[in-house]
């Protein structure tokens, strides 16, 4: 998934876009057809896209006016992993090779389950789906030393609390 789309903007068909890809400009760009959940509403064709106070703004082809754009809300924008270039750094992932991916700490205890990668400003953050709730783990090497996709699991070595329930006052 590269994105979800949101409200319509203007008049003349546009929406905006909640990006979920490291790569809005390759994925966003003018020509590139997006897959689409639910199915029947794609594919679509990227006409142009543009950035609108912080948020991408996407018009496609065959959606003339904001009664179109407003039947796409909510509807999930995918890519075809098998169209994805391979990835050189060994460091480095699609968001679909880590979700579902079993969490679990160095000595083997069972966190969860990897349910979403979130990619802010500060730095990409793995959601853990847990049986208390979902934690949030930044995904760098000092607490996410391991991404092993053959065993389909990621070794977490946290800092003390990040995993720690929230007390309610």
């Amino acid at each position: 998934m590269v994105g979800r789309i949101g409200r319509p903007q203007g008049i003349k068909g546009e929406v905006t876009v909640e990006v979920r890809t490291d790569d809005p400009e390759a994925r966003f760009a003018a020509g590139a057809v997006l897959l689409t959940d639910p199915p029947e509403r794609g594919p679509l064709t990227v006409e142009v896209s543009r950035d609108h106070s912080g948020r991408l703004v996407v018009a496609f082809a065959g959606v003339p006016d904001r009664s179109a754009a407003e039947l796409l809300r909510d509807t999930m924008l995918l890519v075809d992993v098998r169209t994805l270039p391979p990835i050189e750094d060994e460091d480095e992932f699609h968001d679909w090779q880590l979700r579902g991916l079993s969490a679990v700490l160095r000595d083997g205890t069972d966190v969860g389950v990897v349910d979403d990668v979130l990619h802010l400003p500060h730095g990409d953050v793995l959601v853990i789906a847990r049986p208390e709730g979902e934690a949030l783990v930044p995904f760098v090497r000092a607490v996410v030393p391991d991404v092993d996709l053959s065993s389909r699991r990621v070794v977490l070595d946290p800092p003390p609390g990040l995993l720690e329930e929230v007390a309610e006052d």
